[in-house]
């Protein structure tokens, strides 16, 4: 199986990353054009209830069977890879089962006590078998990544979104007439589908791939994996108390958003259209950094835990501030971009640019998430997992504090909902910077901070000059994909004059190095 370096392997992830991304937008226009800020309402509302669920379903194996096999894998251990696939499946079958089941009872009770919507039990109902499919893949994804091969998962991830496209836009019209609910739920199957495909391609590529045959003896591994299960809780119990906080955060959130904005005296409809402009067209364009950073995360935890595992501590720290370095810079072109020309990308995507004043405020704010994701991760692979877990139980608690004291003023309302997304946002990523500074030393240096005002500064003078070059950019598509185009070019030359990407890097990519 084919191995590939840090920067290979992020490379593979991004690329594939960019193309679902770009493919998952295509994906929300249409279920936003067809469905409006009320479907996409109840659409995006569904969504935390089985996040929540994912998250109790895998109990944060993912990034310990990446950390495992990556150790295993360094000592050429491949029996203690198959324990560890092994343990995985059968807590997570196990799990899938419960959870299923559960989701089903429980659905009902949420749709029409806690979302205060009962039209959302529909899409809640549809999605419940994502999470047998989510179980089982999210344990090769984790025995790939550990491999540090990011290929097949990659490959999943684009079979998934040209599934769920070709499915999405079929489903929801011949659903829409029974009523905007089940349109939602017609969104939710097709992403079933694009799942179920994703998943079987990636069984293939494990079956084709693999060294080792999980049939053979695996009740004898189960009763000698105790040591297996107890390294793999280690970290699973940990980054599941991550991860739950995150998904128990965005299950309370419309929750608390819905009783809150009811409070401040807004209708439930009106909340609900509000809160479908905030998470379904201000939020996809604030996370599309993400695809890089969380592309970045990913391949650093096997990374930084093989060489944890050697005891290079000089590699360790250099890998973290490469991927600050390049999170910033993958995240500041969107900032200065959704800050300037909020309104034309809204309008030009959704046919409305009501949610401006949401990217105005949140943009800037946001960049501090793009470089949170590797910070996770290193504090992951440095098993320091329980660091983490509390750093998103305090930066959790306090953003949800702030969002029912604003959301309840009729002053704030929904926008007391954004602000209260921005001081988790930003206490969170500080605290995962102060602990790395505590636990391993840490260091920033002052230059590099130097460099990221410079880049932030040149780049907004750049695109405010621009906006006088192209006249009429708000209304013709064509020039205002010049004037980005325009931003995006002198943006990469700056990125090389500030030396945010170096000559070194770009030579670890084949193409770009066989040219050099």
């Amino acid at each position: 199986m084919a191995k590939q370096t840090f920067l290979q392997g992020a490379l593979i992830l991004i690329v594939a990353s960019m193309v679902t991304r770009f493919l998952g937008f295509v994906n929300r226009i249409i279920v936003a054009r067809l469905m409006g800020e009320e479907g996409v309402g109840l659409y995006m509302m569904a969504l935390p209830t089985l996040f929540l669920v994912y998250t109790l379903t895998q109990i944060g194996l993912p990034i310990a069977i990446s950390k495992r096999v990556a150790e295993a894998e360094a000592h050429g251990d491949l029996r203690k890879i198959k324990r560890i696939l092994i343990i995985s499946l059968a807590i997570t079958g196990t799990l899938s089962v419960v959870f299923t089941i559960g989701m089903i009872l429980v659905a009902p009770i949420v749709a029409q006590h806690f979302l205060t919507d009962e039209r959302v039990l529909y899409p809640l109902l549809a999605i419940t078998p994502m999470v047998p499919i989510s179980a089982i893949s999210s344990v090769l994804r984790g025995y790939f990544q550990g491999r540090q091969n990011m290929k097949p998962q990659s490959y999943a991830q684009v079979i998934e979104q040209v599934v769920r496209i070709s499915c999405v836009a079929f489903l929801v019209k011949l659903l829409l007439p029974y009523g905007v609910e089940f349109a939602a739920a017609g969104a939710m199957i097709s992403v079933i589908i694009g799942e179920l495909c994703s998943l079987l391609f990636m069984l293939h590529m494990f079956k084709i791939k693999k060294r080792l045959k999980l049939r053979s003896k695996v009740f004898q591994y189960l009763q000698n994996s105790k040591n297996t299960f107890r390294e793999l809780m280690q970290i699973a119990l940990p980054g599941t108390g991550s991860k739950l906080v995150g998904s128990f955060s965005n299950f309370l959130e419309p929750i608390l958003v819905s009783q809150s904005l009811a409070i401040a005296g807004v209708q439930t409809a009106v909340a609900t259209k509000q809160y479908g402009e905030l998470t379904g067209f201000a939020f996809p364009l604030l996370f599309l950094p993400t695809f890089i950073t969380h592309s970045l995360a990913v391949a650093l935890v096997p990374n930084i835990s093989e060489a944890d595992a050697k005891n290079n501590k000089k590699l360790i720290h250099y890998r973290i501030h490469q991927a600050i370095r390049i999170s910033f810079a993958s995240g500041a072109i969107a900032t200065i971009a959704l800050t300037l020309f909020s309104a034309p990308i809204l309008s030009f995507m959704y046919g409305t640019s009501n949610a401006s004043r949401f990217l105005v405020l949140m943009a800037p704010f946001f960049l501090l998430l793009y470089v949170q994701y590797p910070l996770n991760a290193t504090l992951q692979a440095l098993n320091y997992a329980k660091v983490a877990m509390w750093n998103s139980i305090i930066s959790t608690g306090v953003k949800f504090i702030v969002l029912i004291v604003l959301a309840t003023n009729e002053n704030f309302g929904i926008m007391g909902v954004a602000i209260a997304m921005v001081v988790g946002v930003v206490l969170g990523t500080l605290l995962h910077l102060g602990a790395l500074i505590k636990v391993i030393s840490l260091k920033l240096p002052w230059l590099d901070f130097v460099k990221m005002g410079l880049l932030l500064v040149s780049t907004f003078w750049v695109g405010n000059y621009l906006k006088g070059i192209f006249p009429g950019y708000e209304t013709s598509l064509p020039l205002f994909i010049s004037l980005l185009t325009c931003l995006v070019l002198i943006y990469v030359v700056l990125l090389f004059v500030f030396r945010f990407i170096t000559k070194e890097e770009l030579q670890q990519v084949p193409f770009i190095n066989r040219i050099l």
